[in-house]
């Protein structure tokens, strides 16, 4: 069994450079929701440096909200914003002689194209347009996963390990007291049961292909370390995906 394990960084945490050693992909924030030029370079030369595949991780431009906030906008503006936030950390990291190999959208906007077609299709045309070489990350069984497929992308059923679900396979809102999982060794835990167990979305049992930690959960760094240690130990192997 192999399974890719990816992180959101660049956010501004200053916790990156601890967490690389034990992920595979890094999600980097593209400016909108957090991020700037700068650090979407720091971050680049990071992952380079522990050989951790890059992806971009665009999302609303809403950095008072930190991207969590709905917004809501028509799907000439959504696919413009979202290819606007893949060029930027495509030509960073090119720069950096480092190829962007997958794109994951962040927070909200995730979050309403697991469930909004449109918004899902949207986003897919952005990453096609860009390359159709591009992985697209989305929550497992959702219609940001269907949209990919739709439109020919290589695409990766996402399952979080510091996030509780709700019976139906979506995740628990995060306005709600139980959303995070805050123990690391809970959080490893849940990893390794959707990692080995996968999820039922729609009544469908999908396959875990990633699982995400958070770079801004307070265990940002003992979850990387737990959740690596836990999934190896059970002999699950760890790494990128490839194309």
């Amino acid at each position: 069994m192999k399974i890719d394990l990816n992180c959101d960084l660049g956010e501004g945490l200053d916790n990156d450079e601890s967490i690389m050693p034990y992920i595979t992909s890094a999600n980097i924030a593209c400016g909108m929701h957090a991020g700037d030029s700068q650090l979407m370079q720091k971050t680049v030369r990071l992952a380079k440096g522990f050989g951790v595949a890059v992806g971009a991780h665009p999302g609303w431009p809403d950095p008072q909200g930190f991207g969590r906030r709905e917004m809501s906008l028509g799907p000439d503006q959504v696919e413009a914003l979202v290819l606007d936030q893949i060029e930027v950390l495509a030509a960073i990291a090119k720069a950096e002689g480092v190829e962007l190999r997958h794109i994951k959208p962040h927070g909200a906007l995730y979050n309403q194209a697991a469930r909004d077609l449109t918004l899902a299709d949207a986003i897919a045309r952005a990453i096609k347009g860009f390359s159709r070489d591009m992985i697209l990350v989305g929550l497992a069984g959702s219609c940001l996963v269907d949209a990919g497929v739709a439109a020919g992308l290589h695409v990766l059923n996402e399952g979080f390990a510091d996030r509780n679900y709700n019976p139906d396979g979506t995740l628990v809102s995060r306005q709600q007291a139980n959303a995070i999982i805050e123990a690391p060794q809970e959080v490893a835990a849940h990893a390794l049961a959707l990692a080995v167990e996968g999820i039922f979305f729609g009544g469908r049992h999908i396959t875990i292909e990633t699982l995400c930690l958070h770079g801004d959960h307070a265990q940002a760094v003992e979850n990387a370390r737990l959740v690596r240690s836990e999934l190896e130990t059970a002999g699950v192997q760890i790494a990128a995906p490839s194309k």
